[in-house]
């Protein structure tokens, strides 16, 4: 039974993908918004519902493990697997913004969450935990964070030439995107988002299901399968992104996962209920942060601003070293 959930949840997410990359470039060519900032937004939120609503769960049912594991674990995956796995499907452009303002707020999440998860270390306190306080200024970064987005929103839409101007050198045309109805484009998202909560949480519980079977704790629970499950929305929504010459919705989608990850679906657990951290270490979050820093260099010094197949084979072989050291330390 537990392995029909698991494929009938991975068919789920290819299609709800699909559908809604469909319809979040259909709606940016209509309203004319920048794919940016369509990736940071809309595709951001729809393929992290999959992490808000396991975590919540987790929070309230006391399974705090596998809420921040959930969080960290994701993210990791988002940096390393799909950007890796999405670069050698198809080499990702990236822009100067991205590479000065996105990815370094990136990396300005994971120290946040570095920093509250570590009572232990700096405050003295009894055992680690992300408790209300945290949860609320995390969610106050949120806040800043959407404030931001919009700003670049209205800025490149009344700026002569618009983000053309940011392209990078290895640019090259896009390929048209299908002019839709907007109750057509309206409802390829909504469906699409649909068909990815639905077949994240039909993966997630086949996936756990086999996992206890075997009789693995919470924590790793919570940052390999239950990360890697939640995750593939936004592996399948950026792998067809690049696929369809959309890089900027494939690259924006995994900083936007990223950021409403730990800003809204930690905080807004940790507000909900203080997460208690026993099977989350300081050596996974310092990891998080690695991996946020290492997209950023990849970017930086390689290639002009396109991660190349070689980056790509490089960030997945990061992620397959974090998981081999997990497993060893089972």
């Amino acid at each position: 039974m537990d392995t029909f959930l698991l494929l009938g949840g991975l068919l789920l997410i290819l299609l709800g993908a699909n559908g809604l990359t469909d319809g979040a470039a259909a709606v940016a060519k209509r309203f004319h918004i920048s794919d940016m900032v369509i990736g940071l937004t809309i595709v951001a939120f729809g393929t992290s519902a999959p992490e808000l609503t396991v975590s919540v769960a987790s929070a309230l049912k006391g399974s705090a493990d596998i809420a921040v594991g959930n969080v960290v674990g994701s993210n990791l995956f988002n940096t390393l697997m799909i950007v890796g796995c999405t670069a050698l499907t198809a080499p990702i452009l990236v822009t100067r913004n991205t590479l000065v303002k996105e990815i370094p707020l990136c990396i300005l999440a994971s120290l946040a969450l570095l920093v509250c998860a570590n009572d232990l270390l700096l405050n003295g306190s009894a055992a680690n935990r992300i408790d209300r306080t945290d949860g609320l200024l995390l969610l106050c970064f949120f806040a800043i964070f959407l404030s931001y987005t919009f700003a670049i929103a209205r800025g490149k839409n009344n700026a002569p030439g618009g983000e053309a101007a940011d392209a990078p050198e290895h640019a090259s045309p896009d390929e048209p995107i299908a002019s839709l109805p907007l109750w057509r484009s309206l409802l390829y998202i909504v469906g699409g988002l649909a068909g990815l909560i639905v077949g994240g949480n039909l993966f997630v519980s086949g996936a756990c299901g086999i996992a206890r079977g075997l009789g693995v704790s919470e924590g790793v629970i919570g940052l390999t399968l239950v990360a890697g499950g939640t995750s593939l929305p936004e592996l399948a929504t950026s792998i067809v992104a690049a696929l369809k010459k959309n890089p900027e919705i494939a690259i924006g989608n995994v900083i936007g996962s990223n950021l409403f990850n730990i800003f809204l679906v930690l905080g807004a657990s940790a507000t909900i209920t203080p997460l208690g951290l026993q099977g989350i270490g300081s050596f996974d979050l310092l990891c998080l942060v690695g991996s946020s820093v290492l997209l950023w260099l990849v970017g930086i010094f390689y290639g002009k601003r396109l991660i190349t197949r070689l980056e790509g084979c490089i960030l997945v072989a990061g992620y397959v070293a974090y998981t081999a050291w997990l497993i060893y330390h089972l």
